[in-house]
């Protein structure tokens, strides 16, 4: 069988025939170019399979030279010696491509996301869909997963750029929820391999970063005289007064609602999805947090949440509005954070008042077991908790009373 028996100059001089017919200038081995009526030039390929007869276009002329459409040629041509059906080899591609396309990193991540984020509570939701968006999305989220998989020379480049900010810490973290993406898209099938592995020991090690607190008692009563006076809004206000009186984790304050408040029993009951241990919790509340709650209630009560966002009440505080009051009031974040109302009452709760400190850790929701290892369940010492946490208010008041006349 000839092949190969257009020319160039042949292909150029081409014209219609004239009759109404596309004209057909054979190049050997099926393919052949059409010149239309219009002048048009294409490139087809004809062959049989299975006994039916089938047609490929390679495209244009214009765009597709002649040396192009003999390598499509040969390339079929072996696609036939090997039984595979080169029509129906071009369809899978096809479609390989679009679902390579449609499995983009965002895609996946998200993906990844909804499948895990029953396992966390709301506060940590917000921190990983922020963590995707903000440092992963916003580079590689529309790229075909697949094709990143191969490429971890990438993935590093974008998380020394965040190392090269200061933020060592968020590199890292960051990092390790790509490579969750990375194992997740591997077990749905939509790539092959997990980068990050590759990456190992390239980031500085973090520090251990220790959460301003103020722990001595003067201090600690400064801080409640400077509370009471804080002039701002009646959810910031609530908040910190809020803080030490539970002392909850910030995300868990921020997010709690008025239907987890129990007015008879005088009790936060919060929700396991809330929680960081994925434990529900109960927080037994004082006189003075009782009085707080009263107070925020004529302002938000009609609302989901005791401390909505000053932006749409359909979200919680934002987690700098905290924050944000103690830099007003003159402590910066060396000196105290939300989360250091945790240290405060953890410290002076045993080392002040000598209670005992499985009621502190309970009251913390840390996980506290039995001499057999047995967790405690959340009502564990809710009596003496429930003693504990009116003491520790009363206390906080005798602090804030000496800070006032001193």
């Amino acid at each position: 069988m000839a092949l190969n028996k257009l020319t160039n100059i042949e292909i150029h001089n081409a014209k219609p025939k004239g009759d109404g017919k596309a004209r057909k200038l054979s190049d050997g081995g099926g393919l052949y170019l059409e010149v239309a009526q219009t002048g048009s030039k294409g490139w087809r390929f004809r062959y049989r399979f299975e006994g039916k007869e089938k047609l490929i276009s390679f495209g244009s002329f214009e765009f597709v030279t002649m040396i192009e459409a003999r390598k499509h040629r040969d390339d079929a041509r072996k696609l036939l010696h090997e039984g595979v059906d080169p029509s129906e080899k071009r369809k899978k591609d096809k479609q390989d491509n679009n679902k390579s396309i449609d499995n983009t990193f965002e895609v996946v991540g998200d993906s990844w996301f909804e499948s895990e984020k029953h396992n966390w509570g709301e506060n940590h939701q917000e921190k990983v869909r922020g963590m995707l968006r903000r440092n992963l999305y916003r580079w590689i989220g529309q790229r075909p997963i697949r094709d990143l998989a191969g490429e971890p020379a990438k993935l590093l480049e974008i998380l020394k750029n965040i190392e090269k900010q200061g933020k060592v810490e968020t590199a890292r973290r960051a990092k390790q929820v790509a490579g969750q993406v990375f194992r997740h898209g591997m077990i749905l099938g939509h790539c092959d391999a997990d980068p990050t592995q590759a990456l190992q020991g390239r980031f500085k090690a973090s520090k251990t970063k220790h959460r301003a607190a103020i722990i001595d008692p003067k201090e600690a009563g400064r801080l409640m005289l400077a509370i009471e006076g804080y002039q701002g809004t009646a959810e910031v206000s609530s908040a910190l007064k809020l803080a030490p009186l539970v002392f909850v984790r910030p995300g868990e304050l921020r997010h709690a609602e008025w239907s987890e408040i129990d007015w008879d029993k005088e009790q936060w009951v919060i929700p396991a999805e809330k929680m960081k241990m994925r434990e529900g919790h109960i927080v037994p509340l004082s006189r003075q947090a009782m009085d707080v709650l009263r107070s925020v209630r004529i302002f938000t009560g009609d609302r989901r949440y005791v401390l909505p966002s000053a932006r749409t009440i359909e979200r919680p505080m934002s987690d700098n509005a905290v924050l944000t009051a103690l830099r007003t009031m003159g402590y910066p974040k060396e000196k105290m954070s939300g989360h250091g109302f945790r240290a405060l009452a953890r410290t002076l709760l045993d080392e002040k008042l000598g209670y005992r400190v499985e009621w502190i850790e309970m009251q913390l929701a840390h996980n506290v077991r039995e001499a057999h290892g047995r967790a405690y369940n959340r009502t564990a010492f809710l009596d003496g908790r429930r003693e504990m946490m009116q003491g520790w208010a009363d206390y906080l008041d005798e602090l804030k009373e000496q800070a006032r006349l001193s």
